[in-house]
């Protein structure tokens, strides 16, 4: 009785980080450019029992295995970014931006508690202007993040702006009052391999800080699209992607995972009945 509530422990605080998951993606329904995630299952370790020494004795068109094998319960294998598109918002603001390819990020600077820097991606394309001084200005995500260009460096605007225009390829233009303008490139790079980024908070992405264990490096995960490459990425002005969560399939998955949670605490409930009905045997 303690293997079947072994068992179904080691299975229940899996299912709980499923469902926090689950949690996470439906609570980001409405945020612009968030991607949801995806969790899949691996059993644990199994334990074989040899009951029948002889295995000469093995039929010949047996389909299972010949002694008996007891597992350990299940975990997380893998919690999975899926990339998929999201449906394009139209707000009518110049600043809005999305991509409307997958995989393709904007890279942001984020400023560290200890006053380091560390480069972010992020799908979320509603810019702004964060004031510098009088007469400048710095390109911004929704949360105050420095906009990098295809060099990584931050976006500063000197002057009063009368309008912006956004090219498909990222190409940003900044028109002002007396005539002039300024033009950058956003800084944009494309994924190749999802599974190695981490959350790092505020609908940001990130480079794992152990990369060197991982046995792989920056260029492996993600492309910078810079010179001939800018032809590869796809924006559009005066939109904003929506998140790719879908409401019916993540409900689903909600209700699935708590059944499943409900199964293995009703084990450990019948096996701690029993074990009491074999302590009360005379």
């Amino acid at each position: 009785m303690n293997r079947t509530m072994i068992t179904a422990t080691n299975t229940l605080s899996q299912l709980q980080k499923q469902m926090d998951m689950i949690s996470h993606n439906l609570a980001n329904i409405d945020t612009a450019g968030y991607k949801r995630r995806e969790a899949s299952f691996t059993d644990l370790l199994v334990q074989e029992y040899r009951n029948q020494p002889n295995n000469a004795l093995e039929p010949q068109n047996r389909m299972t295995p010949f002694n008996i094998r007891q597992g350990t319960g299940a975990r997380l294998g893998q919690i999975q970014l899926i990339l998929s598109q999201g449906s394009l918002k139209s707000t009518g603001r110049e600043l809005d931006t999305a991509f409307t390819a997958e995989g393709q990020f904007y890279r942001v600077m984020v400023q560290n508690e200890d006053g380091s820097s560390a480069m972010r991606l992020t799908r979320n394309g509603a810019l702004y202007l964060s004031p510098l001084s009088d007469n400048e200005s710095m390109l911004v995500n929704s949360d105050g993040h420095a906009i990098l260009d295809e060099n990584n460096q931050p976006i500063t605007i000197a002057g009063n702006v009368k309008n912006f225009r956004i090219n498909e390829t990222g190409g940003f233009k900044a028109e002002m009052y007396d005539g002039t303008s300024q033009e950058y490139n956003l800084g944009v790079v494309l994924v190749e391999k999802p599974q190695f980024l981490e959350q790092k908070g505020g609908n940001l992405l990130g480079l794992p800080d152990n990369l060197a264990e991982l046995g792989v490096d920056e260029g492996d995960i993600l492309t910078n699209l810079t010179g001939q490459m800018r032809d590869r990425v796809s924006i559009e002005q005066r939109v904003l992607e929506q998140s790719n969560v879908e409401m019916s399939k993540e409900m689903t998955d909600l209700i699935n995972v708590q059944r499943s949670y409900q199964f293995h605490s009703k084990s450990i409930t019948l096996a701690d009945q029993m074990l009491g009905l074999v302590n009360g045997i005379r």
